[in-house]
């Protein structure tokens, strides 16, 4: 027997199975049917099926383009301070006690990804846990899944989507939180749940803090459409800044991938309300340090991006405009896909909730089955869930996807 010690040759590893949507979108590419549509995606796209670059973007761009003092220095390791304070005031309101007391520590994420995973790090580490576990939402964005566990946080869910209604469980929702240990951490979607579209009323909202105070939970509030859902940059802040007003304590994990179309600049922040100005100075000091092991500096083309964007009154009443283009425009596809499997195909079942829902995602109600069927036989790719991006439909293939989907539901595919 040889003495000599191998060196290793990763033989054990596993293959790893693919992202579920990445694979969805492969197939899309390689599909070659003349009616393909992609509805798996979570990106905007404008009518004719095209990534869309808002303009006030391209503006920004060339402003930074023609400005002699960039450089390409590093950016503290807590971000472009010029943007991470224009995103607090965005989420929070600029009149914000939060924001005139200095009580929020901000941090530039890699877009809301890498906020949620800094904001979990974060919590993992520092939280004064009285059971290690953060519960999520049934569903949830899939993602939420894997960042959690990577921090050392179990993952436990919450009923949230009832399928029988097509809308929010919402009796099981109260009753999960009053069931939970005392200061257990709860995940919120802030606007347009992702995957269902699905958002408590602000009443339910109202009803969910009365919940979160009487036993001392955190809130872990992802907002990643923040005027992408409704065109309505101060609505669709609206629970994040009632928890704050009504003191819930809470962190905010913020991405402009969608409400400024910059998914590949990876532009985000991590917000935490502290109860001081100390207090949010020492959570500082402790996120630089997680940052700094991690990415040490952040990168700087996406932030000045928004920075100049949200700092620029010209630049943000074009941008707040953008905005309403592209909900304007999934609004106005949700309503025609209501029509036609309403009013022409008379489709089976109560379609209402594709109109209720809101945001860039819609679960459609149907099963794995049918969802199977658009894909196999109608080149219609989508979730095994039923979940669809709305973005994915236009006006040159929202009635082939409705005439498939109508033939799905009827078992005529």
């Amino acid at each position: 027997m040889s003495d000599t010690v191998s060196a290793e040759r990763w033989e054990a590893v596993p293959l790893a199975p693919p992202d579920s949507i990445f694979k969805l979108t492969a197939a899309y590419k390689a599909d070659t049917h003349p009616n393909k549509i992609n509805l798996g995606v979570g990106a905007y796209r404008d009518d004719d099926n095209k990534p869309w670059v808002l303009p006030v973007v391209k503006k920004a761009t060339e402003i930074l383009l023609h400005d002699p003092t960039l450089d390409h220095e590093y950016l503290p390791i807590t971000g472009l301070p010029e943007y991470t304070a224009a995103a607090a005031r965005l989420v929070f309101g600029k009149d914000s006690p939060v924001i005139t007391e200095e009580r929020v520590t901000s941090v530039q994420t890699i877009s809301g990804t890498g906020a949620n995973h800094l904001g979990a790090l974060f919590l993992s580490r520092f939280y004064g846990w009285n059971e290690k576990r953060v519960y999520v939402s049934d569903p949830t964005w899939v993602n939420h899944h894997a960042i959690f566990p990577q921090v050392g946080i179990p993952v436990s869910t919450y009923p949230y989507y009832d399928a029988q209604t097509i809308g929010l469980a919402f009796p099981a929702f109260l009753d999960a939180l009053k069931a939970a240990p005392p200061r257990s951490v709860f995940l919120l979607h802030a606007c347009a749940h992702n995957p269902t579209g699905v958002d408590p009323t602000r009443e339910q909202w109202g009803a969910i803090a009365d919940a979160m105070l009487e036993k001392g939970h955190f809130a872990f509030f992802d907002s990643a459409y923040q005027g992408f859902a409704s065109g309505d940059l101060e609505g669709d802040a609206w629970a994040v800044r009632e928890f704050v007003r009504r003191n819930v304590p809470l962190l905010v994990c913020q991405s402009f991938a969608k409400n400024a179309g910059l998914y590949g600049e990876r532009v985000g922040a991590l917000h935490i309300v502290a109860p001081s100005k100390e207090a949010a100075a020492r959570i500082k000091s402790q996120l630089s340090v997680l940052a700094r092991a991690e990415i040490s500096n952040p990168p700087a083309h996406g932030a000045r991006l928004v920075s100049l964007i949200l700092n620029n009154d010209e630049l943000f009443e074009e941008w707040k405009r953008d905005i309403r283009t592209m909900s304007g425009r999934i609004i106005d596809m949700r309503k025609e896909l209501h029509r036609l499997l309403t009013e022409e195909l008379k489709t089976p079942g109560n379609w209402d909730h594709i109109v209720n829902q809101i945001g860039m995602f819609s679960f459609t109600g149907i099963g794995p089955a049918q969802s199977e069927a658009l894909v196999e036989k109608a080149h219609i790719y989508l979730t095994s869930n039923g979940r669809i991006s709305m973005a994915g439909l236009n006006s040159h293939n929202i009635r082939y996807f409705a005439e498939q989907l109508d033939k799905a539901v009827r078992g005529q595919l």
